[in-house]
This record gives C-alpha cells, sequence and structure tokens, in this order.
C-alpha cells in the first residue's frame, strides 16, 4: 500500500513540476495582472489628478475675486502635475513588478545553471 501513495505522490509532484511553467506564463501572468491594474486603481484614487483637474478653475476657500482664482489656478496646476507625476511613477513601478514577474523562473534556472 505504502508504494501506491508514494507512487501517486511522486506522479502528482511530477505532473506539478512540469505544469508549473504554464501556470505561471497563462493563469499566474492574467492573476498578477489582474492584482497590479487593482493597484493601478488604487493608486489613481489616492492620487486623483483627475479630480483636481476637473476643479481647476474652481477657486479655493470661496475666493471668486481674481487674485483668489489666479491663485487657485496655479496651486491646483501644480497639484495637478505632481499627482500625475506620481502617478506615472506608480505605473512604472507596477510595470517593474510585472517585467519581475516573467523574468523570475529564466532567472533562477539561470543562477542554477550558473552555481554548477
Amino acid at each position: 500500500m505504502s508504494v501506491l501513495i508514494f507512487q501517486k505522490l511522486f506522479l502528482e509532484y511530477l505532473l506539478d513540476f512540469l505544469y508549473f511553467p504554464l501556470w505561471w506564463y497563462t493563469k499566474g501572468i492574467r492573476h498578477i495582472a489582474v492584482s497590479l491594474f487593482s493597484l493601478f486603481e488604487t493608486g489613481n484614487i489616492l492620487l486623483s489628478p483627475g479630480l483636481w483637474l476637473k476643479n481647476i478653475f474652481v477657486p479655493m476657500y470661496g475666493q471668486y475675486d481674481w487674485q483668489g482664482r489666479l491663485v487657485s489656478f496655479f496651486v491646483r496646476l501644480g497639484n495637478v502635475i505632481a499627482r500625475a507625476f506620481g502617478l506615472v511613477i506608480w505605473v512604472f513601478i507596477l510595470f517593474l513588478l510585472l517585467v519581475a514577474w516573467v523574468m523570475l523562473p529564466p532567472f533562477c534556472i539561470y543562477m542554477f545553471i550558473l552555481s554548477f
């Protein structure tokens, strides 16, 4: 009985080992892409450059004179530029995470072969 159990375990282990690259580059990459898109949406909600851009001509603190409108415009313009730049950096970091996901198995294989 124990021989059959070890044989079944070995076969399952072998099949999982052979299935791993297929899973990593199909279902795994789909899962990581969905997760990274969710992180992008969260970053967009936190930084919200679009909301600042939508209200760029609305005066701050209810100051409707021309000086208040001018100051509000430039403050909001600076916020839009800084937040958009932050979002671009966040997208770049997420892209690097995706590249790291794709390159991790070949890198591990390369390092394993290099160690011999």
